[in-house]
């Protein structure tokens, strides 16, 4: 059976609109709560024919193909779940809505609980996005799975958000503890950084995560800058870079950034190593805007598809690249979120937020994540993920690194 699937930009009854309203920004909580409780009415047990989950991804805008693949993701595991299974995937209708910037959330999210009843949400790529979304899924106690970095999204004492990505303190400490015990097998010492941040929610987490980890190792950060979603000229950054001379660069940023920050190094003559803070550094585009430029480029990554090659081999077939990790992380929450509603017997959205929290699942997409498994705390937290490194070759990416997740060996080397 092909997966029900639900495109609201395009649906009049839950339409997308550009920005939210003033009013419904505003929107109290006794409000938002009537109104989830007055949808979630007309899904009172599993005996209803269609079980609606919602996606909320940027499908515009400059981080559209992030949400593209991830939205093609969780097609392909609803669809493996429906093939491989005779449980409720086969009721499972994804009703996904194009949310390009933070402030369209609040409004997206509400219409999707209000009007299309659906009994959990999966979203979205962008960290912003996600805090302001699990705002309203939070008075609305609807659960909603996550694979956005910012720490901030389970310290904030919510119970209906859950984040199966490391937090980005996390992921920004691998991204420098890694790099410095590959440099240092190779006999490289590692003295000075630099950190080239955009100043996001995902970027000052995972920025901190760096610096904290430069600090604790003695080494020093020699150029720490944020800049804005979008810069159109990094020139400043880079000069600050060449006149500080450090060992490795750390860029955190998203895609139209990352390709012209390493761009400009490279056009410059600067051949200093390059460790991207996922995001940008690891999907497709990122060979299609470099070229040559990414050959041995180092990253972190939640997870990368050499973990699952038959599941790559089928998003390949279906869309002509490798599966980024966006598609692997949001294919694993949904299912997930469907093997929990199973499990809760329920369509009551606090049943199946429970369900979710006390889940281990360790099928399809999850054991391609690291760790092999999707499970939570008690706070929503991931306790099973961990960040891997991978390392551009040719056309693809391989996870090199730490040496018991690594699928090929690590190769030190700066830029010709």
């Amino acid at each position: 059976m092909k997966s029900r699937f639900v495109d609201t930009a395009s649906a009049p009854a839950a339409g997308f609109v550009e920005t939210a309203t003033s009013e419904t920004d505003h929107m109290t909580t006794k409000a938002i709560l009537l109104g989830s409780a007055l949808a979630l009415g007309a899904l009172p047990a599993m005996a209803q024919d269609t079980i609606k989950i919602g996606a909320i991804f940027p499908l515009s805008g400059p981080n559209a193909q992030f949400g593209n693949s991830s939205v093609n993701g969780m097609r392909l595991a609803l669809e493996r779940m429906q093939e491989e299974t005779d449980g409720i995937a086969d009721r499972v209708e994804l009703v996904v809505t194009d949310v390009p910037a933070p402030g369209d959330a609040p409004a997206a999210t509400q219409r999707l609980i209000n009007n299309d009843g659906v009994v959990g949400l999966i979203g979205s790529f962008s960290s912003s996005i996600t805090l302001a979304a699990s705002e309203i899924t939070e008075r609305a106690q609807v659960p909603m799975i996550s694979h956005s970095f910012a720490d901030q999204i389970t310290e904030r004492g919510y119970e209906y958000i859950f984040q199966i990505s490391s937090k980005g303190s996390a992921i920004g400490a691998a991204q420098l503890n890694h790099a410095v015990e590959i440099a240092e097998a190779e006999g490289v010492d590692v003295s000075s950084i630099a950190i080239l941040y955009e100043d996001t929610s995902y970027g000052t987490a995972q920025a901190a995560g760096i610096r904290d980890a430069a600090a604790e190792a003695g080494i020093e950060v020699a150029v720490d800058q944020g800049y804005p979603l979008g810069i159109s000229d990094v020139s400043p950054l880079i000069n600050s870079v060449r006149r500080a001379e450090p060992d490795i660069v750390f860029p955190v940023s998203y895609l139209n950034d990352s390709l012209l920050i390493v761009r400009t190094m490279r056009q410059q003559g600067l051949s200093t190593p390059v460790v991207g803070g996922a995001a940008g550094y690891i999907i497709p585009a990122f060979k299609d805007g470099l070229g040559e430029f990414t050959e041995n480029v180092f990253s972190v990554a939640p997870a990368n598809y050499d973990y699952v090659p038959e599941i790559n081999a089928d998003y390949e077939e279906a869309h002509g690249t490798f599966m980024p990790h966006e598609a692997l992380m949001y294919g694993a929450a949904l299912q997930h979120m469907i093997t929990a509603i199973e499990e809760a017997d329920s369509t009551d959205p606090v049943e199946i937020r429970d369900a979710i929290s006390a889940l281990e699942y360790c099928d399809g997409f999850a054991s391609g994540l690291p760790g092999e498994c999707i499970a939570f705390d008690e706070t929503g937290a991931t306790t099973t993920g961990f960040p891997i490194f991978v390392q551009w070759r040719g056309d693809d990416i391989v996870t090199v690194y730490p040496p018991e997740s690594a699928r090929e060996e690590p190769i030190w080397a700066t830029a010709d």
